[in-house]
This record gives C-alpha cells, structure tokens and sequence, in this order.
C-alpha cells in the first residue's frame, strides 16, 4: 500500500471533460490530475501515434508523473518520466503502445477490454445485415431513383465463424444466436474442440480451417501480435465458401490485404467488410475503394458517444485499487501484447 500522504501526480495526455477530470481527482484528496491538452498545436493527434512536444511545461509534466491516462503515452515514455508507475490506455488492443522500452520497464500497462465489446458486436452485425439484405444495391437504388426488387438473404441457420473468441467475440456470439446462426469459434487458449456459451463449437487455433468452410461469415476479432500477423492470407481465403463473407474489426495486419485482393478480384468470397487496414487512413490508390462488395469504416467500430465516460469509469474504478495496493483490473500480459 502506498503512503498515505504521498501525492499521486497523474498526467491525462488526451483531451477529456472537465466532469471527466471532477471525477479523477475526486477519488482522494493524494491524486493531482494534470492536463496537457492545452499544449496541443492541432485538434487531433494523428492516428496511431501518441501526443507529443518539446515544451518545457510538458516535459516537467512527464518529470513528475506516476501515472499517464489517454489513448496513448509520448514516445520514449520510459526515459522522460523517471517516476512512472502505470499506464492506463483508453485502447483495448495495446500494440501500438508496447515498445521495447515499455515491455523491458516495471511499468504495468492496464487497457480498457471489455468496454468495446457490445459497441464492435453492433459493428459486425451492421456490416453482416448490410449485407444479408443487400443494402449496398438499395442504396444505390436509391440515388438513381429505380425501383427494383430483390430476393434477400437471412440468417436464420446460417453459420457464424468468430476468429478469437475473447471479450468481444463472446458478445458477436450472443447476437448471432438472438438472429438463430449457428455459431463456431477458435480460440487460442483452447487446446481440444470444445464449446461455450452461445458458442456451438470452440475450435482450437489450428482447426481455423474447419471454421473456415463451415462459415457463411467469418469474423476477425484479433490483437496484433507475432502469433497472428497475416494470420488469414491466400490460403485461408480459399477454404472459405465462394458465398461467405469475411468481417475485420481486429486489427489490419492480421488479414493478408494483397491477398484478401485477389480474392475479391478472383471472386474467391461474396465480400469483405472491413473497418483495420495494414495502413491507415487507407491510401487513395488501394483497391479496396473499387469493390462494390467490401464495405468500409474508418477504423470507428470502437468509438461511441459516451466512450470519455467510459473509460474514466474504468480508470477511476482502477484509481481507487491502486491507491489502496490493490491489484489492479485489465491488466496487459505484455510478453502476449494483450
């Protein structure tokens, strides 16, 4: 247990609310929240990278700070906060913070799993209704003002495919039973063939081509590590049904994107929908922009109206252990990366 005078300096390094910020330093008269939001040159830090400046105001700031809370912490964070102790992310998945800095360090990183997990379920179902009921081709209808009817698909008995079956797998699990699919999934913990709730069958990581054939859609749902980098490339697209449709909502370099490609072109697959890419923001000359059947997102599936509320919750909630040397939740395995 720390000492219980001592003052916690915590540096919130992305822009929050000032309700947000009552709630942090109302956790214990200890907790001095400083923010550097008012250092920002620009609204918005780009993507994957975190904020960063060269005043002095804020290199005192990360001098002084035992702990960081924001989407992500200023690079080389080890060697410019001598006194940090934790890391809490606004992310569930922690590759882009995990260097080789931060891995080797004593600094315990803790994300924000489980919070995303019903709003990225939403996500996989609007992209599997979309196209279950062809709503591509109505909306293009639509615009050019044509009447045309069409037979649609269901997905009632259609088979549910979950590549990584954690938090948020489970809650596309629980919406694909409420729509009568019959649900498989692999798992990487998972050494034999087994089952789960609302799961018909788990699937240990190298029966994926089992799940494969069977699906009529295949959900991504994967951290970026060493383990599933280009996990479903050329060979994994050919195992899949000509009819079924692949869903990315993990992270894009665990689906082969070249050959994710070819298979649209070779009409391997029915579609893709896809909101991770290999780059980001997708460069203007890929080709998924031309394929009338891969539906698109900006890498959004996890942003929703209350997420600052969310995560300071969740951050608060883990304040409150930390102060009383209490084990903290949502603690990363930073030897997995997740």
């Amino acid at each position: 247990m720390q000492d219980k005078n001592e003052i916690i300096n915590v540096l919130v390094v992305n822009e929050i609310g000032d309700e947000e910020l009552r709630k942090i330093s109302s956790i214990s008269p200890r907790i001095k929240v400083t923010t550097s939001t008012h250092l920002w040159e620009a609204p918005e830090i780009p993507a994957g990278k975190g904020f960063d400046c060269d005043q002095e105001e804020f290199k005192n700031m990360l001098a002084q700070a035992e702990i960081i809370f924001g989407w992500r912490p200023p690079p080389n964070i080890i060697a410019r906060a001598p006194r940090l102790k934790w890391i809490q992310t606004f992310l569930a998945g922690v590759d882009s913070i995990l260097d080789k800095d931060i891995v080797n360090s004593g600094v315990t990183v803790t994300n924000m799993s489980g919070i995303y997990a019903s709003q990225l379920a939403e996500v996989v179902f609007e992209k599997i209704l979309m196209f279950a009921k062809m709503a591509p081709l109505h909306f293009l209808l639509q615009q050019e003002r044509r009447w045309e009817r069409h037979t649609l698909g269901k997905l009632n008995g259609k088979t549910l495919g979950i590549i990584g079956l954690g938090n948020i797998g489970l809650n596309v699990a629980y919406v694909g039973k409420a729509f009568g699919m019959r649900v498989v999934a692999t798992r990487r913990s998972v050494k034999h063939i087994s089952y789960s709730r609302n799961v018909d069958v788990v699937y240990p990581q190298e029966h994926l081509g089992s799940l494969l054939k069977e699906s009529d859609f295949v959900v991504m749902i994967l951290p970026s590590t060493s383990e599933t980098y280009r996990m479903v490339g050329k060979t994994e697209l050919r195992q899949m049904k000509p009819s079924a449709y692949i869903i990315n909502v993990g992270r894009g370099n665990t689906l082969v994107e070249e050959d994710l490609i070819h298979a649209l072109e070779e009409k391997w697959i029915a579609g893709a929908g896809l909101d991770a890419y290999l780059v980001e923001p997708l460069p203007k000359e890929s080709k998924l922009w031309e394929f009338p059947n891969v539906i698109m997102t900006p890498h959004v599936a996890g942003l929703m109206d209350d997420l600052l509320e969310q995560v300071t919750d969740v951050f608060c909630q883990n304040l409150k252990l930390y102060i009383e040397g209490k084990k903290l939740i949502h603690v990363v395995s930073k030897k997995r990366g997740y």
